[in-house]
């Protein structure tokens, strides 16, 4: 029996995952880690936490499986998206990785697109300049901190930080290289007209490969702290998103999957580089060799019913905690008691300001609607309604670009209930269904490995031959007739509401308001 692990570096903590050839999963360890805001719009975290975590979580699957490292065929890399590690010549890093919620570069954002041209930018990189890329970051450091940048001879993504601890080779890997804004989407490699433009040096990047390739090999250094084999092959791996797209499946056209975590996602696979010609979706590398995903972001989903959880779900959370059960089955049972459209209450779950469509750090969340007839079970239904309303817009958006869509995938917490499933199909008047996979990125760079070390023919044989549909939630025509309505009047309010969403901000910033 064949063995492949799979590791997610992400925003809150590194999960490790050991499953055999046929995706059954053995064991999983998860080591958690802080990050740090040190000012407004920052957000950055210290890799050797990354690392230290991926040693921990490594250490802790070998234990809990008891399957000997020598049967372990190959180890696949995901991870959080456009966070920016610095290196010296002596692979010492250089500051604290900022990471893809540091929104402090909009000021860098305006000079890249002005720089290097925005037909440029979009023909290249098939994205614009947004504050979560890496570029803005690069930019940012040599506007800021030319110490650093004079001293930097690398640099590298999250897990691609991890693949060097791990291998001692400097890597990158088509899916995640295109989540940088240097990165040609459609020829699958560095810009080097953007790079020009820009005044970035070449040799500062790695070598990108794609993501099934053999990327290095475990060193005798990584495998006496881990317990892996000495010489067990690493793949490229891939970007969270893309590795979820193959942990669920999404790997041919026609497949699209609804993922609701703290933020929600819409991911679609395409045969070819496809850009929205309003730069509202992003285009991206996926990690199934030559294919791409667009994608729609939705900055507050789960996160939006977790803050409704934490500040008016007292209750709920003390009911839960007397039945044994999660605080969200309760939430969910509430919503059920309100009727669908929840009596015209609607809710847009702007939390953190919004990415797709509106790429609008000022947006806010809004109840629009409320009556003396709504109570709690109208407010917790609404979230999550506005939650699929924002996901509908990226769909939307992917629909327009005439990108088939057979069926939805629904992951994460949105895959949970029959609630939010119902839900998410009547919005979405689409066909939602779940399957026998709950890992995603992890899972997904499993996969990656298990490709690239002969396990597996190819991704889209992999996922078909190991990944299962287990239910499937038709939409309700009523339902659909209903939200419809609604979804008119969502819509419309967010350019209503704009200028008063600037206008607090302003206010808010203390730097008053103008007209």
């Amino acid at each position: 029996m064949a063995y492949l692990i799979g590791i997610d570096v992400g925003t809150t903590g590194t999960k490790t995952i050991l499953v055999d050839e046929n995706g059954q999963q053995h064991a999983s360890a998860l080591e958690e880690y802080p990050l740090h805001t040190p000012q407004p719009k920052w957000a950055e975290q210290d890799p050797s936490d990354w690392w230290l975590a991926t040693v921990r979580s490594i250490q802790r699957v070998l234990a809990e499986s008891q399957v000997s490292p020598k049967e372990v065929k190959g180890l696949g890399l995901s991870g959080q998206m456009h966070g920016l590690v610095l290196m010296d010549k002596g692979h010492r890093v250089l500051r604290p990785a900022m990471l893809w919620c540091d929104v402090r570069t909009t000021e860098q954002c305006h000079y890249i697109t002005e720089t290097v041209g925005e037909d440029m930018l979009v023909q290249s990189t098939c994205n614009p300049a947004l504050e979560g890329f890496t570029a803005p970051k690069v930019i940012w450091v040599r506007d800021n901190e030319p110490e650093i940048l004079e001293q930097t001879a690398t640099m590298l993504l999250p897990k691609d930080y991890v693949r060097f601890r791990l291998t001692g080779e400097i890597a990158a890997e088509v899916s995640d290289a295109a989540g940088t804004l240097l990165f040609d989407v459609r020829q699958r490699c560095w810009s080097e007209e953007v790079l020009h433009k820009l005044g970035i040096d070449r040799a500062l990047l790695p070598p990108v490969y794609e993501s099934v390739d053999v990327c290095g090999k475990i060193t005798a250094e990584a495998a006496e702290l881990t317990g892996l084999s000495v010489g067990t092959p690493v793949v490229g791996g891939g970007a969270d998103n893309a590795c979820s797209a193959v942990g669920n499946g999404i790997v041919k056209e026609g497949r699209v999957s609804a993922s609701i975590g703290t933020s929600g996602a819409i991911v679609a696979h395409t045969d070819e580089a496809k850009v929205d010609p309003n730069l509202q979706a992003h285009s991206f590398c996926h990690s199934a060799p030559h294919k791409w995903y667009l994608m729609g972001v939705v900055l507050s989903a789960g996160g939006a019913l977790r803050w409704f959880r934490d500040n008016l779900g007292d209750s709920e959370v003390a009911a839960a905690e007397i039945e044994g059960v999660d605080p969200y089955e309760i939430l969910t049972q509430r919503a059920a008691e309100a009727p669908v459209g929840s009596e015209g209450l609607i809710f847009l779950p702007y939390l953190a300001g919004e990415r797709t469509p509106h790429a609008d750090a000022n947006a806010k969340a809004t109840f629009f609607g409320m009556t003396l007839r709504h109570g709690k079970p109208h407010l917790i239904r609404s979230v999550m309604e506005g939650i699929a309303d924002a996901l509908r817009d990226s769909l939307e958006i992917i629909r327009g670009l005439g990108t088939p869509i057979e069926r939805i995938y629904a992951t994460g917490g949105g895959a949970r209930s029959s609630l939010w499933r119902q839900i998410q199909a009547d919005v979405f008047d689409a066909e939602l269904v779940t399957i026998n996979i709950a890992e995603g990125p992890a899972f997904g760079a499993a996969i990656l490995a298990g490709v690239g070390t002969g396990v597996y023919d190819s991704v889209e044989s992999a996922a078909d031959e190991i990944i299962k549909i287990t239910s499937a939630t038709q939409p309700n025509a009523d339902n659909v007739r209903i939200y419809e309505e609604y979804y008119q009047v969502y819509g419309a309010l967010y350019p209503a509401l704009k200028p008063q969403f600037d206008r607090v901000t302003a206010v808010v910033s203390g730097g008053g308001y103008s007209e």
